[in-house]
């Protein structure tokens, strides 16, 4: 699936030169010739801009990716997958599922060998495989190269809140070439593509829970199939026997993991789980407040109407804009859905310039993947990427001088810290957390007295895990943090600008934490 695969572009018997060439090209006009740069050079940019916005967005602060990294330096460790919960005072010792194990292993490798500097090369390389994959799947659809150029950046961009190092990468990646094979067998009928769809989803299940949207566009195809069997108004060239086995061959392969059919029971729990959609942000609905917010707008709602304007009703790619549109105006953490589905819709819909189609060859892929990564290594330059430069990013965001102090003083819990942070708690402290974000593992009732107790609403004191807490770590501008302060329970052993820290007065034991609290002096670091 390269994505400079040859496309017919001339008139019978004319000849297209591959760009660039050493040989002589008198078979075609200059004018060619700058349209093939033009084309490449394009397509250089539109490949380049997820790198710069990932390199400008610096997500390494992404709380998420450090129990993932915990988790893949246990594995490590261990030589296994975890089977119970190893991280917090809640789960541990309870049945738990690193339903990500591939993906954890993954990351872990390149932060041991590479740093922060691994996690941002994680990002990049996957951002540019998707758009790599998101442009081939638009241009097999459509032929004029403005209108696919076009298409792939708006739904590109309307993903850009998703450029994280998360394994949901792998699912938007997985999710494109699935789509690309669909709608290319749909069309042609030839089905030798559909053989590539096992191995995707066994390596899929692996890496990510959310193979099953996977499973629902295949459930999809295969109930266009056996509708076209029956009714002349549905039309498809994919026979039900083929859509059926490659469903079932799929949903097979997904049980390919270390934890078998268990990974079902984690999706399920984690799609009824409707508690936390009104409390953890990436699950809540989109706000509108962003620009990329109103361009996954504007492509679902070019794409109905497209689907609204052709002369037959196409059962397909109505269902899917369906799905799409309730999965990600749900959650905003799913928004890619809608931008993947709407942009194949209207890349297949839209009737373009035939005089303005694709007019590179396979050969000009060398040039446009070197220029690519000159232009990616350009931005990391300019921006002064380095590992020391993502460590000080990553102290703005999230307690880095904190955990430093606590464990200089050696301070222990158990620990009480709130929702965003747990993550990073989890790979920095080395001991188990009172939350962190895996919804799956405490459930909508803890995370609501948790909530309940961050805000100060009434009751917060008598939180059992507060009450059991040695040491309580939160942010400076918490409704808690204000109330602790005057909790007779605790001591304030440091604060700065983000982070303040709380020890219990019964566990101080060291000099200078008793010291500090005796004359009122409170050490901080105000950078």
């Amino acid at each position: 699936m390269n994505p400079l695969e040859s496309t017919p572009a001339a008139a019978p018997g004319e000849s297209i030169a591959s760009l660039p060439s050493t040989k002589s090209s008198q078979g075609a006009s200059p004018s060619s010739r700058q349209i093939r740069w033009a084309q490449a050079l394009v397509l250089v940019a539109m490949y380049s801009l997820p790198v710069f916005l990932c390199l400008r967005m610096a997500a390494v602060g992404d709380p998420d990716v450090w129990w993932h990294l915990r988790s893949g330096e246990w594995m490590m460790q261990h030589g296994a997958v975890p089977q119970t919960e190893p991280f917090s005072s809640f789960g541990v010792g309870k049945p738990w599922v690193a339903y990500s194990w591939l993906f954890e292993v993954l990351i872990f490798q390149l932060f041991q060998r590479l740093g922060l500097i691994g996690i941002m090369a994680y990002s990049i390389g996957m951002l540019t495989a998707v758009t790599i994959a998101l442009h081939h799947l638009v241009r097999r659809l459509q032929a004029d190269f403005t209108l696919g150029v076009l298409t792939t950046a708006a739904a590109s961009y309307g993903m850009v809140r998703l450029y994280t190092p998360r394994p949901w990468l792998f699912t938007i990646l997985f999710f494109v070439l699935e789509l690309d094979v669909l709608m290319q067998t749909r069309r042609t009928g030839k089905a030798r593509e559909l053989l590539w769809l096992p191995v995707l989803f066994a390596l899929w299940a692996n890496v990510h829970i959310q193979f099953v949207y996977g499973l629902v566009v295949l459930g999809i195809v295969l109930m266009e199939a056996i509708f076209a069997s029956r009714w002349s108004g549905i039309q498809t060239r994919l026979r039900a026997g083929w859509a059926g086995g490659i469903f079932i061959a799929c949903a097979l392969a997904t049980l390919a993991n270390p934890y078998g059919w268990r990974i079902y029971r984690v999706a399920y729990d984690l799609g009824t789980q409707s508690g936390a959609l009104n409390k953890v942000t990436e699950l809540l609905s989109m706000p509108f407040r962003t620009l990329d917010d109103w361009c996954v707008l504007l492509l679902a709602l070019a794409a109905a109407c497209v689907l609204a304007r052709a002369r037959r009703f196409a059962f397909f790619e109505s269902a899917l804009l369906a799905f799409a549109i309730y999965a990600s105006f749900r959650s905003q953490r799913d928004v890619w859905v809608v931008a993947i589905a709407a942009g194949a819709i209207l890349a297949g819909g839209l009737t373009g310039d035939e005089k303005n189609r694709f007019q590179l060859t396979i050969s000009a892929a060398p040039f446009v993947a070197v220029a690519t990564g000159v232009v990616a290594l350009l931005c990391c330059c300019m921006l002064h990427e380095n590992n020391e430069q993502l460590h000080m990013k990553l102290a703005e965001e999230l307690p880095v001088r904190a955990v430093e102090v606590v464990k200089k003083n050696g301070w222990s819990g158990p620990l009480y810290n709130d929702f965003n942070w747990g993550g990073y708690l989890i790979w920095a402290l080395r001991m188990p957390v009172g939350m962190d974000g895996r919804t799956n593992v405490y459930g909508d009732e803890l995370i609501d007295r948790s909530v309940a107790t961050w805000n100060g609403q009434p009751g917060w004191a008598s939180d059992s895990a507060l009450q059991k807490a040695g040491l309580v770590i939160e942010p400076v501008t918490a409704p808690l943090t204000q109330l602790l302060r005057m909790d007779p329970r605790f001591g304030l052993v440091y604060e700065d600008k983000l982070a303040a820290v709380f020890v219990a007065r019964k566990a101080l034991s060291s000099t200078a934490g008793a010291a500090a609290l005796a004359g009122g002096a409170v050490p901080a670091v105000v950078k």
